[in-house]
This record gives structure tokens, sequence and C-alpha cells, in this order.
């Protein structure tokens, strides 16, 4: 069974820092183009990194220089090391997962084809 679990959510003051993991069962995620989403209140989804099978990333401008996207291939698990976070990063972060190894991040982030999804996780930026 295919199974997206994200954790590592929760409140952190504005430039706190929170990395969060999303494991997978059922596949393996090397193989495939993985990414990071988000949806703030009363936002649509909107995509914050993408990385495909060889290492190639894409990040949302308004994160560039403050996240990072990774992969270990041994725990089957990709993060999200979100650093100098703001109110603004707010919102419930979804991972998923293409059925494709060769969509770009850049495809994958602005425009998603999967139905392979995590049930996300909150995160909360405030003082």
């Amino acid at each position: 069974q295919v199974q997206l679990v994200e954790f590592g959510g929760g409140l952190v003051q504005p430039g706190g820092s929170l990395r969060l993991s999303c494991a997978a069962s059922g596949f393996t995620l090397e193989e495939y183009t993985i990414g990071w989403f988000r949806q703030g209140p009363g936002k649509e989804r909107e995509g914050v990194s993408c990385i495909s099978f060889n290492g190639t990333t894409y990040y949302r401008d308004s994160v560039k220089g403050r996240f990072s996207i990774s992969i270990d291939n041994a725990k089957n698990t990709v993060y999200l090391q979100m650093n100098s976070l703001k109110p603004e990063d707010t919102a419930v972060y979804y991972c998923a997962a293409d059925r494709s190894m060769w969509t770009t991040p850049w495809a994958m982030c602005v425009a998603p084809l999967t139905d392979r999804w995590g049930q996300g996780t909150q995160v909360t930026v405030s003082s």
C-alpha cells in the first residue's frame, strides 16, 4: 500500500526553524519526483520545493535561501528544512510523490498531477 506520512510540524516563533519529514512506504522515493506543498488559511495550495531523482531541485521564490529539500534514501524519507521562518509560512504542509521520474521539479511544484499525497502537518509561525 502506497503511503506518505508527514512529521515535524508545530508552533515556532518568527526566525525559528523546523524540519519536516515525510516517510514513504509501498514505493521507493528516490525513483520519483517528490515535492513539498503548503496551503495557508484562505489560500490555494502552492508548491514549496520539489526534487527529482537526480537531485535537481526547485524552490519557490519566497523560500529560496531559507528552505532546503533533501532525501535520505536509506530511510525512504524526504525532508524540508525550514529556517528563518516567517508568519506567512504558516500553513498545512503536504508532501507528494509523482508517478514519474521524468517530471521536472518545476513542473511538479507548479502543476502537480499526482494522486499520491500525505495527510499534511500544520506549521504555525507566531510570537
